[in-house]
């Protein structure tokens, strides 16, 4: 992996090659982001085109979703200069929280939780992941993020595929991610 390397050319998702296929199994992603993260310039673009879409949109606070979402929601809201806060797997907070089941993307279910003292009545929140494959996940955070009386200003993700569920957050938020429309068809069938 050349990390220096920056193409001449460099249209939206030109980063997408960097990321690794999974070697691993069905219980994993099937594509591995964190080579982009390693990429200096690759991890800078991505996060300018998940946040063009929202130029000029209120927004108070940056939420990343555990765990990977972590990294792109800090960059973020480094970008944004707004708070950060973490949606986390539930049992990772020693402070009062609220929690939402959910189903990920590999059928498994699970709790999210968020501490109830970061989120007033109103606050406009961008909510970031890696991925959006069922929209599981997202939906969770979107839930509660809502039930704390937040406002999603958005949900900015690598790629949101076209899966029932990542059709149902398009359709109701502002949504951005980077995989060009020319390619989306290949990252909706995993290829």
């Amino acid at each position: 992996m050349d990390l220096c390397h920056v193409p001449a050319s460099r249209e939206k998702g030109w980063y997408l090659t960097l990321m690794a296929p999974n070697v691993k199994g069905p219980n994993y992603a099937w594509l591995d982001p964190s080579r982009l993260y390693c990429h200096p310039q690759g991890l800078q673009d991505c996060v300018a085109d998940l946040l063009q879409p929202f130029q000029g949109d209120a927004i108070d606070m940056v939420a990343g979703i555990d765990a990977m979402g972590f990294i792109l929601g800090a960059a973020a809201a480094a970008t944004l200069q707004k708070g950060f806060l973490a949606i986390r797997k539930a049992g990772h907070l020693c402070v009062q929280t609220v929690a939402q089941p959910y189903t990920d993307y590999s059928g498994r279910e699970k709790v999210m939780e968020v501490r109830t003292d970061a989120i007033s009545p109103g606050l406009r929140i961008l909510l970031v992941d890696q991925w959006v494959e069922t929209g599981g996940t997202m939906r969770a955070a979107i839930e509660l993020v809502e039930r704390l009386g937040g406002v999603v200003a958005g949900v900015a993700a690598i790629c949101m595929e076209n899966s029932e569920g990542g059709k149902w957050i398009q359709e109701r938020y502002k949504c951005s991610h980077c995989v060009p429309p020319r390619l989306q068809p290949r990252f909706d069938q995993h290829q």
